[in-house]
């Protein structure tokens, strides 16, 4: 995650308030809200504990309506909350379900925030879109690549406003990253190295089955997943590692950590690229691999050269060229990336290396629009004022989530396998025995 406001920062907040386009080249997405900019809106949660708690704070400082959870212990928790900071409002309804929630409460609502385990992400945020509610969802948008697509698509039929929650999209650093590059500070940016911070997955097969904890509804939490009965691993957080409801490092750390190099590189105008994984450990068909090492080779594009975008699950696999600037210049880098230009280097933190560098560097303008706080806050303001949300799906967040799963393709094609990814057909023309992984299947009821 780039440095600045962190996810448990985030979660701090949420708790203490119960808290790769240009943006001018943001086309303008018409949202009609009805009301005077200071309306308060009719918000609905969908998850309420983790960064949920994110989501609770967010709503009650508009007017919230409902709130949706699998776990009954995080609905009483969110229900106490709001009512020692919220005596003289009704309370929200409750829900388990969140397709009876929008069906139930579709009249009363404007925008839809979603903070679940990632395989629900999109059929809650389509339902919302396809009813014309405006979408928040936290990173990954999706869990899978044709997820990425299908809401892009859908929120732009529907001309409503979106957002995803990779809080460092709303900061100024990448900003200042992005006109840095553009200012052309290290030249031509020839490879990007970016260190994820996680390391998810596992081997094996499906533990043994047990009974379903008290007050878990566990067909709601399974939703669009083919029916397992519940076992060790997954609530309520450790999901992340299982390739049916989680998407691994990649899914939860990249949005965070590829952000500014997919941004400032302009990744999402390559019509074309290909990806390969380097190195891995592990891995089933119940569970992601570990120690992966990704590579993206990205041609030419818009006024940006060719590109190798090299990703790492963690800290032990940090290649040379990241231990060496660090001795040098007497530097640490945790989750980061390093943009190796052939007129020297810069990171994440909108620091050229070294330091003296930087500091004889001119700062370039502050050419592109800052956001109005966090994401969620982004939102509700752009939906007040007319406004475009930074991380929208159509023009930021489905564009990065998708790209940043097409590791997973090559995962699951193996060691040294190069894919050839044709982003508009959204194919892997070389492999095509690849393409199943693409999407998912969903039960009935759930699909997106």
């Amino acid at each position: 995650m780039l440095k600045g406001t962190t996810r448990r920062q985030f979660i701090k907040k949420a708790a203490g308030i119960g808290a790769a386009a240009v943006g001018a080249q943001h086309p303008a997405i018409p949202y009609v809200l009805g009301a005077s900019p200071n309306a308060a809106l009719g918000v609905a949660v969908v998850g309420a504990g983790g960064m949920g708690g994110y989501s609770v704070g967010a709503a009650m400082s508009e007017r919230i309506v409902a709130i949706c959870d699998v776990d009954e212990n995080n609905i009483a928790g969110a229900m106490k909350n709001i009512g020692e900071r919220q005596k003289d409002k009704p309370a929200p309804k409750v829900y388990h379900d969140y397709r009876k929630m929008l069906d139930e409460c579709e009249k009363d609502l404007d925008v839809v925030l979603i903070a679940t385990p990632d395989h629900n992400h999109a059929p809650a945020a389509i339902r919302a879109i396809k009813l014309g509610k405006a979408a928040f969802s936290q990173k990954p948008l999706a869990h899978d690549v044709r997820e990425c697509y299908e809401l892009a698509k859908a929120a732009k039929a529907e001309k409503v406003l979106t957002q995803m929650g990779n809080q460092g999209h709303c900061g100024e650093r990448i900003r200042r990253v992005c006109e840095y590059i553009w200012a052309g500070a290290v030249g031509n940016i020839t490879a990007t190295h970016t260190i994820l911070g996680r390391n998810f997955g596992g081997s094996g097969g499906r533990p043994a089955s047990k009974a379903v904890p008290k007050g878990l509804h566990w067909d709601e939490w399974l939703g669009p997943a083919a029916y397992r009965d519940y076992h060790d691993g997954l609530h309520p957080f450790s999901w992340r590692s299982w390739r049916q409801f989680g998407t691994g490092t990649i899914g939860d750390m990249a949005c965070h950590n590829i952000d500014a190099l997919f941004w400032a590189l302009k990744i999402g105008k390559a019509r074309r690229f290909t990806v390969e994984c380097l190195s891995s450990k592990g891995g089933s068909k119940e569970m992601y691999p570990q120690d992966n090492i990704i590579r993206w080779e990205v041609p030419a594009r818009a006024d940006m050269p060719a590109v190798k975008v090299y990703v790492y699950d963690h800290e032990g696999l940090k290649p040379e060229i990241m231990k060496e600037t660090e001795s040098k210049h007497n530097r640490r880098f945790g989750e980061f990336t390093l943009f190796v230009g052939d007129d020297g280097l810069i990171g994440t933190d909108a620091r050229i290396i070294p330091e003296e560098k930087h500091k004889q560097t001119p700062a370039p303008p502050k050419s592109i629009p800052r956001a109005h706080g966090g994401p969620i806050e982004d939102l509700f303001h752009a939906m007040k004022n007319d406004g475009t949300p930074c991380s929208n799906f159509i023009d930021s967040a489905g564009p990065l989530t998708a790209f940043a799963l097409t590791g997973h393709l090559a995962m699951f094609a193996g060691v040294g396998k190069k894919l050839d990814w044709d982003v508009e057909k959204m194919q892997c023309t070389n492999m095509p025995e690849i393409n199943r992984y693409v999407g998912r299947e969903y039960r009935a009821g759930w699909e997106v």
